[in-house]
C-alpha cells in the first residue's frame, strides 16, 4: 500500500486504534472516501489494554476483514522485543520498530535485528532516527532529519520505510505545525524507501497536501480522532445529563471520527486520482 502510494505520488493514511469504535470509525471513513487505509495499534494502546495485544488486534482484524476497501494492520512505536514477536503471531502485516531512545549505534543494531526478524516472517518494517516531537526527542521544534544520515541509516538497517523529522509533533491539539517541504523533497531524493510523517494531527490541510507532493507516502494521524471523539461525547453528555446508555453517545462519536478519517483520506490522495483507481478488496495485511 505504501510503496504503491509513493509510486503514484500520494499517501496512505494510517490512523491510531485505541478502542473497537476507533477501528470501526477508521474503516467506515475509508469506505466513505473509497480509499485504502491502515489501522495502527501502538504499544501505548496495548498497555491501555492491560498489555494484552491479542483481543484488540483480533477486533481490528475482524473490522478490516469485513471492509470493502483495502485495510492494513500495523503495530506502531514498538519498543519491546517481546511485543515485536507478538506482531508475528497476531496477524499484523507491518510494524514501526522504535529504537530512537537508544544511541545511534544501538538504534542501528537493534533495528537491523528487528528488520531481519520481520522480513523472515513477511512483515514490512518502519523505523526512525529519533523521537517525534512531544517527547523531547529529535523531532522537537527545530530538529530536522539529515538526508545523508537518513540514507546511511536505511542502508544499515534495511528497513522498508523511514519516519523523518520535518517539523511535526506528536499529540498536538492545534493545527499550527509548519513543515520543511524543501527538506522533505531532499529526503525523498536521498532515501530509497518511503517517507513517513508522524504527528500529523497538528499539521494544517495545506501543509499536509504540500508534504505529500514533496514526497511523504504514509501519514500518521491519531490525536485528531481523539479530539473529534471526545468533543462529540462531551456534547452529548452536556446536552443530556441523564444519558447513561453508552451507545447513545458512542455512536455519534464514532461518526465524528469517521468523518475526520474520510476528510483526511481525500486530502491525501494525489490530484486527479479517483476512488475507482484504489484497491477495493478486503484486508490483506501482508502489504503493510
Amino acid at each position: 500500500m505504501v510503496n504503491d502510494a509513493r509510486l503514484r505520488g500520494c499517501a496512505v493514511g494510517a490512523f491510531n486504534v485505541i478502542t473497537v469504535e476507533h477501528a470501526e470509525a477508521i474503516v467506515t471513513g475509508a469506505e466513505q472516501a473509497g480509499r485504502p487505509v491502515i489501522l495502527q495499534i501502538s504499544e501505548n494502546a496495548v498497555r491501555f489494554h492491560h498489555g494484552r495485544i491479542a483481543p484488540i488486534a483480533a477486533a481490528a482484524r475482524a473490522v478490516a476483514a469485513a471492509s470493502s476497501v483495502l485495510v492494513g494492520l500495523h503495530l506502531d512505536h514498538v519498543e519491546s522485543d517481546e511485543l515485536l514477536a507478538d506482531a508475528v503471531a497476531t496477524g499484523f502485516g507491518s510494524v514501526m520498530y522504535d529504537a530512537s531512545r537508544r544511541s545511534y549505534a544501538h538504534n542501528v543494531a537493534a533495528t537491523s535485528a528487528a528488520a531481519a526478524l520481520c522480513h523472515r516472517h513477511g512483515l514490512w518494517i518502519e523505523s526512525e532516527l529519533g523521537e517525534i516531537g512531544g517527547k523531547d526527542g529529535a523531532h522537537a521544534p527545530g530538529a530536522r532529519t539529515d538526508p545523508h544520515e537518513a540514507a546511511t541509516y536505511v542502508d544499515a538497517t534495511n528497513v522498508d520505510a523511514l519516519a523523518v523529522a520535518v517539523g511535526s509533533s506528536h499529540a498536538m491539539h492545534t493545527r499550527t505545525a509548519r513543515l520543511d517541504h524543501e527538506l522533505i523533497a531532499r529526503l525523498r531524493e536521498a532515501v530509497r524507501v518511503p517517507l513517513v510523517l508522524h504527528g500529523s494531527s497538528g499539521v494544517p490541510d495545506n501543509e499536509l497536501s504540500a508534504a505529500v507532493r514533496a514526497g511523504m507516502a504514509k501519514i500518521n494521524i491519531g490525536t485528531a480522532l481523539n479530539l473529534a471523539f471526545t468533543r462529540s461525547v462531551r456534547a452529548s453528555l452536556t446536552a443530556n445529563a441523564d444519558l447513561v446508555d453508552p451507545r447513545r453517545y458512542l455512536a455519534p462519536a464514532r461518526d465524528a471520527m469517521a468523518a475526520t478519517v474520510a476528510n483526511s483520506l481525500r486530502l491525501l490522495s494525489a490530484p486527479g486520482s479517483s476512488p475507482a483507481a484504489q484497491p477495493t478488496v478486503g484486508m490483506r495485511t501482508s502489504d503493510g
